[in-house]
């Protein structure tokens, strides 16, 4: 069972609107502390019941992405020059950081989208690893910069792996990192890269057999399997560590309704207890930005073992992301932009085996949510719908156990 038993305001944050936000907090839940990132570039490390505040931090940008061990914590950061800083989780000591605009540029546009991002970050016992990523556009062409980085745990650069491709994703499972591409103007970049976590050197890669710029949308390791999301053909599928397709499913692939074809991306994939479960978001439609039809698997849970789907369920809104702990899958639902209901804001808890087991409502968007040690952390943000004159929710973070 999730039990949200406590909360804590973050401060002031302008309200989102009915489309999702690009990230703008995270946090992360480890050692009995939870840790909330805030879009003004605040760090708060509080402890599990959120009473106290034991060490905090300030910085001059949103921070985005974050991952916490006993023993480390690393966040990394949207805009100037994309840092990742390591600190000491017990004391808040910036132990080091790293600049990743040494890698990929500076932004050539002060707008949100061209601004240096680190997408996302993982711990292992050796390594520290990031993706980070900028974009810039050449007349009509649009560019990426990429650079996934292996630091040790104190900051020296041991590896990097570069692309002219958009990094959406990674997980690792200690020996690996699986990185995920979900735009690759390249057609030889591939939408998933393998790595070694400890050198860097690549160990597999895949790519569907489509020719698209959209490839990858999300990557988890499945013991010595490895599961992905296809934004490419909108499947699911499971490979081998050879790369070697074991299964895939239809997700939400185009289907015509009426005069439209529409389809929507699987955006999310986690592994609990051996089932696979994939998350879709938002409708999208071949000829127009907003359709009419709704594709009836947008937003929806699809948990997937030896390649039978076991059940789905509908989770109401677009998710940022998916936890998987034990066997247990859990999903937060933000906005659903064309339904415009404070109804669909929430957190899902699934057993991997049998489906939905239950729902925690929130009035805001749940846009960040972290598992670790028993403790479930979510951070909850305003939203405002663009035909109404009500904010739903507030800027909050929230922490209870997972029993």
């Amino acid at each position: 069972m999730a039990d949200f038993t406590n909360h804590r305001e973050l401060g002031p944050l302008d309200a989102a609107r009915s489309r999702h936000n690009w990230a703008r907090s995270a946090v992360a839940a480890a050692d009995g502390r939870v840790v909330a990132g805030t879009a003004d570039g605040r760090l708060v490390a509080f402890d599990s019941a959120l009473d106290s505040v034991q060490w905090d931090a300030t910085g001059d940008h949103r921070i985005v992405s974050m991952a916490a061990t006993d023993d480390c914590l690393v966040v990394g950061e949207r805009g100037g020059d994309g840092t990742l800083r390591a600190f000491d989780p017990e004391t808040g000591t910036e132990r080091w950081s790293y600049a990743t605009t040494d890698d990929i540029g500076t932004a050539t546009k002060d707008s949100l989208f061209f601004l240096p991002y680190v997408v996302d970050v993982a711990v292992t016992e050796n390594r520290v690893v990031a993706a980070a990523r900028r974009y810039e556009r050449d007349g009509e062409k649009r560019v990426w910069s990429s650079v996934v980085l292996g630091f040790d745990h104190d900051g020296a650069v041991q590896w990097r792996f570069r692309a002219a491709a958009s990094p959406i994703a990674l997980d690792t499972d200690g020996d690996r990192v699986a990185v995920a591409y979900n735009r690759c103007p390249d057609p030889e970049q591939d939408g998933l890269v393998v790595l070694d976590a400890e050198s860097g050197d690549s160990l597999t890669t895949w790519d569907p057999e489509l020719d698209a710029e959209r490839r990858v949308g999300d990557v988890a390791f499945a013991g010595d399997d490895i599961a992905v999301c296809c934004h490419g053909d909108k499947r699911g599928y499971l490979l081998d560590s050879d790369g070697r397709e074991r299964w895939s499913v239809d997700l939400a692939v185009k289907e015509p309704i009426g005069d439209e074809t529409v389809y929507a991306y699987p955006n999310h994939v986690c592994v609990a207890d051996g089932v696979a479960v994939f998350v879709t978001g938002n409708t999208f439609a071949e000829s127009t930005r907003d359709p009419d039809a709704r594709h009836p698997q947008e937003h929806t849970a699809f948990a997937v073992e030896d390649g039978e789907i076991l059940w789905t369920h509908d989770i109401g809104g677009f998710a940022r992301g998916v936890e998987a702990v034990g066997e247990r899958a859990l999903i937060p639902s933000a906005q659903n932009f064309r339904r415009r209901s404070a109804d669909t804001h929430g957190v899902h808890v699934f057993d991997a085996e049998e489906g939905h087991s239950e729902t925690t409502a929130l009035s805001g968007i749940p846009t960040a949510l972290a598992v670790g040690d028993g403790l479930l952390a979510v951070v909850e943000e305003p939203v405002e719908y663009h035909d109404e004159e009500v904010t739903h929710g507030a800027y909050r973070l929230h922490s209870g156990t997972l029993e």
